[in-house]
C-alpha cells in the first residue's frame, strides 16, 4: 500500500502541528485561569475594602493545583450534555472558566465572597444555572456525581430523556483529602451494586490536607479500593518531560528516586526550588550513570520546571488520557492525577499553603510574571502572547462552548398533573389506623395508575435504605417494581414459593432500592429532585427511613436542600411511640430539625385524612417554582379515625382546631402527632370545668411558624396580614394558656407563647427513650393523660 497516496505522512505531520496549536492555546488558557483564580481571591483579600476586620479567605493554592485539568476538560474533553462537580476550593476556577466562556460578567469576579456576589464554593441555586452540583460539603459533591448518573440511567430506560439531548458523562474533580470522608465509600459500594457507568472521577492528588502532607501509602489504597468497586483506575503520575528524561540513560534511576520520594520531602524540596532539588540529587544518584547529564545543563529553574513536570498538570499527558478513555467505553474511571499544591504560585509545595494567600508583594511579583498592566486584572484576555480574536474563535469552537439546549445548562420540564384528591384508606368501624399504614395504602392505590393518578403514578420514583417493607413501601413495588439496569428474574416467584413481595427488577421498576447508608438515600434523593433541570425528565421521588435515622444522613439532607432538590422524605416510625424498640429506635430531635431546616416544608399529621391531603399537597408544592422538599413523619400506632370534613388548608397551614374555644377562653390544649388519644382524653376532662377551653392539632409547627416569622417581617415593612397561628389563637384570652404535647422535644412548640404573648406549658421528650409499652413510657415522659391535666392545673393557676 502507497501510504503517500494516501496522504499518510502529511496527515500525520498535519495532525501534529493541530496538536501543537491546540496545545499552544491550551497553555494560554491555563496562564489565564491561574491568574484570574488567583487575583480574586486576592482582590477579595487585600484590595476590597474590609468593613469587619475579617479575613475574608480563599484557596489561591487549591485552585493552582486543578488548572490543568479544569483546562484540559472544559477546553477539550467536555461535551456540553456532561455534568460537573467542581472541588470547593477550586470555585474561583469554575467562574473563571465561564467569564472565558462568555457566561460570566467579568466585572463579578470582584465579588467573590461579597454578600450578594459569588460564592465561596460553586452553588446552583446562588451561582446560577453553569453550576451543575453545588460543592461545599466535601465529599457530597462527589458522591453526587455518581447517583446522578443512576438517575440519568432510569430517565432514558424509562423512555423520558429530553429529545435532542443526549445522556452525558458525570464528573468530579476530587481533592484527594475529600477521600477521607465516609460518605464516598458509601456511594462507591451502592454504585457498584447497581452498575453505575459514565461516571469520572479525576482526583486532584497534591498530597496535601488543610492541616498537613497526606500520607504517603495511601495511593495504593485507593487505587485498590476503586479497582475492587469495578472500576477502571488511570494513573497520571508524571508528565512528558519527566518521562523523556526517564528514557534517557539514568533515567530509570531517576524515576526509582522520584517514586520513593516521601511525599513531605517532595513537597519541602518543590517550595525550596531548583538549588534544592539538585542538591538532594546530587547527595542520592550523583554517582549513578547518566544523571549528571539530565541535571547539569538545566538551570535551577529549568530543574525546578523538570521535577514539578506531573501528570496533573502536563496538559498533553491529560488529554491522552482523557480521550483514551472516552473512548473504551462506560466504565466508571478514577484518574488519579498526581499535582503540587499551589503550582505556579510562591508557595507551591509549601505544607501550610491550604488557606495560604499572596502578600501584596508576591502578588506584584506574580503580576509583572503574568503580563498583567495596572487596570487589566479582571480583562479576559489581558497579558497573553495570543491574540484575543485567536483565542476567542479558540474558545468559541470547543465542544462545551456549545449549548445544551435552547434554555441553557438548566433543562425545562412541565408540571406533572396531580389528581384532586388522593385516595382516603377505607376504615371499618373499630378498625385503628396508623399514619405509617396509611402512608403504604395511599401511595399503594396511586400505584394502580388509573383514570387521573395515571400521569403522577408514571412519574413518581420511591426509594429507601433497605427499609422498604418495614417502612410500608412494599404494596407500591410489587405493583411498579424494582428498578435495575437489567432484568432480574424473582428466584421466588418463579419457583412458586410464597412471598408477600413480588419485586420483580428490570428497566421499567421505579423503586431504588438501596443498602442501609441514609448518606446513600439522601443523595439518591437530591439527583432524583433534581431530574427535571438536570435531565429534562420531572420526577416525583419519595424515600422512607426510619425516623431516628434521619440525623444519620443529615449532612446529605442539608445538601440536598442546599441545592433546591424536589423530594417527599417520609420518616417513619418515629419517637417514643415505637416504644418496644429502646432509645436507639426512638427519635427527640427530628421536629425540631423539621422547623430548622430551610427548602423543606415539614409535617406530622395524626390521622389519615390530614395525610392523605398533605400528600396530595407535597407533590404539588414539589413541583412549584417557589416550592420545596417535603417531610412527612409519621407514626406505627394505629389510632381510632374521626369521621369529618376537613379545611385542606387548614391542614397545610399548619394547624386546625378540632374544638374552637370560646371567645375569651382561658385555655386550649394543643397536640401534635399520636399522642393525640392522650391529648382528647384529657381535654374531655378538662371541657367539665373549662367548657370553653379549645382543642388544637397541629400538623406542622414547621409552616406555622415560618409563616409567622414572614408575618412579622412584613409587619415591620408597614404591610402584611396576621399568620395563621396568630388567627387561630385570637379566640383565647390574651392571658390565656397553652398546654402542647408531642412526641418529640417540647421546644418545637415553646415559641407558641411568643406570638400573643400566652402562657405555654410545653410536653415533650428531651431525653434518650427506653424500651416498654407505650402507657409506661408517656406516663415516665409526661405525655400521658394525667401529665397532660397536671399541666393543664398548673398553667391556670398561672
Amino acid at each position: 500500500m502507497n501510504i503517500l497516496a494516501n496522504g499518510g505522512p502529511n496527515l500525520v505531520r498535519a495532525d501534529r502541528e493541530s496538536e501543537s496549536e491546540r496545545l499552544r492555546l491550551l497553555h494560554a488558557i491555563e496562564r489565564k485561569l491561574l491568574w484570574l483564580s488567583a487575583w480574586m481571591i486576592h482582590h477579595a483579600n487585600h484590595v476590597r475594602p474590609s468593613r469587619d476586620g475579617l479575613k475574608v479567605g480563599g484557596h489561591q493554592a487549591s485552585c493552582a493545583s486543578v488548572i490543568s485539568i479544569m483546562t484540559a476538560l472544559y477546553f477539550e474533553i467536555l461535551k456540553p450534555e456532561d455534568r460537573l462537580a467542581v472541588k470547593p476550593h477550586a470555585g474561583p476556577v469554575f467562574h473563571a472558566v465561564n467569564t472565558l466562556f462568555g457566561r460570566q460578567d467579568p466585572a463579578r469576579l470582584a465579588t467573590l465572597r461579597q454578600f450578594g456576589g459569588i460564592q465561596p464554593y460553586p452553588s446552583r441555586v446562588k451561582d446560577g444555572p453553569e453550576v451543575d452540583f453545588s460543592t461545599g460539603s466535601v465529599g457530597l459533591g462527589v458522591a453526587l456525581t455518581s447517583f446522578g448518573a443512576l438517575v440519568q440511567d432510569y430517565v432514558q430506560l424509562h423512555g423520558l430523556g429530553r429529545p435532542g439531548v443526549p445522556p452525558g458523562r458525570h464528573i468530579a474533580i476530587v481533592g484527594d483529602a475529600e477521600l477521607d470522608e465516609g460518605n464516598i465509600y458509601e456511594a462507591l459500594l451502592e454504585g457498584w451494586k447497581h452498575d453505575v457507568r459514565n461516571v469520572w472521577w479525576i482526583i486532584d492528588y497534591n498530597r496535601q490536607s488543610l492541616d498537613s502532607v497526606v500520607q504517603d501509602r495511601l495511593f495504593g489504597r485507593i487505587e485498590g479500593l476503586f479497582r475492587d468497586m469495578g472500576w477502571n483506575v488511570v494513573t497520571l503520575k508524571y508528565g512528558r518531560k519527566l518521562e523523556s528524561a526517564f528514557a534517557r540513560e539514568g533515567g530509570e534511576s531517576l524515576r526509582r528516586w522520584i517514586d520513593d520520594c516521601p511525599n513531605s520531602l517532595y513537597s519541602a524540596l518543590t517550595f525550596q526550588g531548583g538549588a534544592a532539588w539538585r542538591a538532594a540529587l546530587l547527595t542520592d544518584l550523583g554517582r549513578e550513570e547518566g544523571i549528571r547529564a539530565i541535571i547539569d545543563p538545566l538551570s535551577d529553574e529549568e530543574l525546578g520546571a523538570l521535577m514539578t513536570n506531573l501528570g496533573g498538570h502536563d496538559v498533553a499527558a491529560l488529554l491522552e488520557a482523557f480521550r483514551a478513555q472516552d473512548a473504551a467505553g462506560d466504565q466508571p474511571t478514577c484518574f488519579i492525577a498526581y499535582t503540587i499544591k499551589g503550582m505556579g504560585l510562591p508557595f507551591a509545595g509549601h505544607k501550610d499553603n491550604h488557606a495560604g494567600l499572596m502578600s501584596k508583594e508576591q502578588m506584584a511579583g506574580f503580576k509583572r510574571e503574568m503580563g498583567i498592566a495596572d487596570g487589566e486584572e479582571w480583562q479576559p484576555f489581558a497579558g497573553l502572547d495570543v491574540p484575543e480574536p485567536e483565542l476567542r474563535a479558540f474558545i468559541e469552537s470547543v465542544p462545551f462552548a456549545r449549548p445544551l439546549a435552547e434554555e441553557g445548562r438548566r433543562l425545562a420540564s412541565p408540571t406533572v398533573p396531580v389528581p384532586e384528591a388522593f385516595p382516603l384508606p377505607r376504615v371499618p368501624a373499630g378498625r385503628k389506623l396508623s399514619t405509617q399504614a396509611a402512608f403504604g395504602e395511599v401511595l399503594a392505590e396511586l400505584g394502580r395508575g388509573q383514570g387521573a393518578a395515571a400521569p403522577i403514578a408514571s412519574r413518581i420514583v420511591t426509594t429507601s435504605p433497605d427499609v422498604t417493607v418495614s417502612t410500608n413501601l412494599g404494596a407500591w413495588v410489587n405493583r411498579r417494581g424494582v428498578f435495575d439496569r437489567h432484568l432480574k428474574n424473582d428466584v421466588f416467584r418463579d419457583a412458586k414459593l410464597a412471598s408477600a413481595q413480588r419485586w420483580g427488577m428490570s428497566p421499567e421498576g421505579q423503586h431504588i432500592e438501596l443498602g442501609i447508608a441514609e448518606q446513600n438515600l439522601f443523595l439518591v434523593m437530591a439527583a432524583l429532585g433534581l431530574s427535571h433541570s438536570l435531565y429534562g425528565a420531572r420526577l416525583l421521588p419519595v424515600g422512607t427511613v426510619y425516623d431516628p435515622f434521619v440525623n444519620r444522613g443529615l449532612d446529605a439532607l442539608i445538601y440536598a436542600c442546599y441545592q433546591d432538590a424536589r423530594f417527599m422524605l417520609v420518616s417513619t416510625p418515629s419517637g417514643l411511640t415505637l416504644a418496644p424498640e429502646g432509645g436507639q429506635h426512638q427519635s427527640v430531635n427530628t421536629p425540631l430539625i423539621g422547623i430548622a431546616q430551610d427548602r423543606l416544608a415539614s409535617y406530622e399529621p395524626a390521622y389519615a385524612d390530614e395525610l392523605s391531603i398533605l400528600m396530595r399537597w407535597g407533590f404539588e408544592h414539589m413541583q412549584k417554582p417557589d416550592g420545596s422538599a417535603v417531610w412527612l413523619r409519621l407514626s406505627t400506632r394505629g389510632l381510632e379515625q374521626p369521621q369529618r370534613k376537613l379545611d385542606p388548608a387548614a391542614v397545610i397551614a399548619g394547624g386546625h382546631w378540632m374544638v374552637p374555644p370560646a371567645p375569651g377562653a382561658r385555655i386550649a390544649i394543643a397536640y401534635q402527632g399520636p399522642v393525640a388519644p392522650e391529648a382528647l382524653a384529657a381535654f374531655e376532662e378538662l371541657r367539665g370545668e373549662e367548657p370553653g377551653a379549645g382543642f388544637l392539632a397541629i400538623t406542622s409547627p414547621d409552616r406555622l411558624h415560618a409563616e409567622w416569622l414572614e408575618a412579622r417581617r412584613k409587619a415591620r415593612s408597614g404591610f402584611g396580614q396576621p399568620s395563621w397561628i396568630e388567627q387561630l389563637l385570637a379566640p383565647l384570652a390574651p392571658d390565656a394558656a397553652l398546654v402542647t404535647v408531642l412526641d418529640g422535644h417540647p421546644a418545637a412548640h415553646a415559641w407558641l407563647g411568643s406570638v400573643r404573648g400566652q402562657r405555654v406549658v410545653p410536653l415533650g421528650v428531651d431525653h434518650f427513650g427506653q424500651a416498654g409499652d407505650i402507657p409506661d413510657l408517656y406516663r415516665e415522659y409526661g405525655l400521658d393523660t394525667d401529665s397532660i391535666l397536671d399541666a393543664c392545673a398548673q398553667a391556670l393557676l398561672g
